[in-house]
């Protein structure tokens, strides 16, 4: 299947027959225009409706038509002036996002018809974006870009499933949700799973691929800290397990992601899932490449869904991480979460021998009396976007800003835990601020600034927005 976004361009013309026939050729060439400027670019699967727009019948034939073949999102284009009705009923059968596009042109009254087709969708609380000028130019061809992004992202999210695996973990309320809600908002159905299916099935996993697991985790991380009690050959053989285990559930049960709660069940009785955490959000494993799944520890349902998110907005893997400390000397929020993140953050690419010489395996701390292994790296340095799904009186927000990752000296992890994996950040204004509007002690991070991409996301799934700056 294509990674690339599925978009329909539909056209809408006059809705009084004569003149339709008058001015079909103008809609038509602007239709032609931006399907062969967009092609040109090679990152958007295009799909052209079969008929221009001119009446009620033929608007609700072209969404229908859109909606059999599959996209992701559709650009009405105005070339003329087209009776405002005619988007409204398109927009709401097809239910997709939309894209309102008119060219700078003199001649014809494509711009009047976006704004009264834009004003009537508005009234009717019929979310959509607006892009006017030269389709040749490179600003707008990025809007476009921007757009089919952003609409594969909610596409891709309805219909999706996310693996609920336990329940709440240590009493937090930040990480539970409603099925109801997320199916209604979000168009995402919840498995729930009970985590005794990972240590019923990791004894299923043959031993011939626990072993193919270990000899590569040997071979490529940079230590394995065994201490004998925590943390021993045996131990993180039974994470291997576990991690398969988790494989085989995302797979059987055709989960797109997952949260899994770990404390204490796990943590205390059977082993730490940190492995897990690592591996499901890496792109590769023993087995090789592979698409990163968005794995949320301590089934954080709403850290998952962001993570979910940001994996299909930029197609990377996605950080998980905790809210540790203000370090006010260095001016630095440290980030530090219990046991583990996606290797590919050692580097920031997809090289896992680069990653796992940059990767430690400590035991796990006492108090997770299960043992095994904490996954102990330092995030690579580079600009990121951080952000998380909040709520309020069940309302939902994405805070969401741009910060640095810096590195420092091995030897600062050790004032926080060293066991753990760790993120410095810089943050473009004052931590405070930060500490007072965040509703969660967990958050989220991909390399890059996708904050103007996110927004975009969150209006076409009526999210609302907190940008820190």
């Amino acid at each position: 299947m294509s990674s690339k976004p599925r978009i329909g361009v539909i056209g809408f013309s006059d809705g009084e027959p004569a003149v339709h026939e008058e001015l079909k050729g103008i809609v038509q060439k602007q239709v032609d225009s931006i399907v062969n400027e967009i092609c040109s670019l090679d990152v958007i699967e295009i799909v052209v409706a079969s008929e221009l727009v001119n009446s009620i019948s033929t608007a609700k034939k072209m969404a229908l038509e859109m909606i059999t073949k599959g996209v992701d999102g559709v650009i009405f284009s105005y070339g003329v002036f087209s009776f405002p009705n005619f988007s409204v009923a398109a927009a709401q059968f097809s239910a997709l996002p939309c894209l309102l596009m008119a060219n700078l042109n003199p001649d014809w009254p494509g711009m009047v018809s976006m704004l009264a087709s834009g004003g009537a969708l508005n009234q009717l609380g019929l979310n959509h974006l607006r892009v006017a000028g030269d389709i040749r130019d490179k600003e707008i061809q990025d809007k476009v870009v921007s757009f089919a992004k952003c609409a594969r992202v909610v596409s891709k999210l309805r219909g999706s499933t996310y693996g609920l695996v336990g329940g709440r973990s240590l009493g937090m309320y930040s990480t539970t949700v409603s099925m109801q809600e997320w199916q209604k908002k979000f168009g995402v159905d919840i498995e729930h799973i009970d985590q005794s299916e990972i240590v019923r099935i990791a004894e299923e996993i043959p031993i011939q691929q626990v072993e193919k697991a270990f000899s590569w985790l040997t071979e490529n991380l940079k230590e394995i800290k065994y201490d004998g009690v925590q943390l021993t050959p045996d131990k993180l053989k039974k994470q291997i397990r576990h991690h398969e285990a988790t494989k085989r559930i995302v797979q059987e049960k055709n989960l797109d992601f997952l949260g899994v709660k770990c404390h204490y069940e796990m943590s205390r009785h059977h082993c730490t899932q940190c492995l897990s955490a690592a591996f499901m959000n890496d792109p590769y494993d023993w087995d090789g490449p592979k698409k990163p799944v968005a794995y949320a520890c301590e089934a954080d349902s709403d850290a998952a869904l962001t993570m979910q998110i940001l994996k299909l907005l930029t197609n990377e893997p996605v950080l998980f991480m905790d809210v540790r400390h203000w370090d006010n000397e260095r001016g630095i929020m440290v980030f530090c979460n219990c046991g583990s993140e996606a290797t590919y953050y050692a580097t920031g690419t997809d090289d896992y021998k680069a990653n796992l010489k940059k990767t430690t395996l400590y035991p796990a701390l006492s108090i997770y009396s299960g043992g095994g292994a904490h996954v102990n790296l330092m995030t690579h340095a580079g600009k990121a976007t951080i952000a998380r799904l909040c709520r309020k009186n069940d309302v939902y927000r994405m805070v969401m800003f741009d910060a640095e990752f810096v590195e420092l000296a091995p030897e600062v992890m050790k004032e926080t835990t060293e066991e753990w994996p760790h993120v410095f950040a810089k943050l473009p204004f004052d931590y405070r601020e930060f500490l007072d509007k965040f509703d969660a002690n967990h958050c989220h991070a991909v390399y890059g600034s996708h904050v103007d991409d996110l927004t975009k996301v969150c209006k076409m799934l009526e999210i609302e927005v907190d940008i820190l700056s």
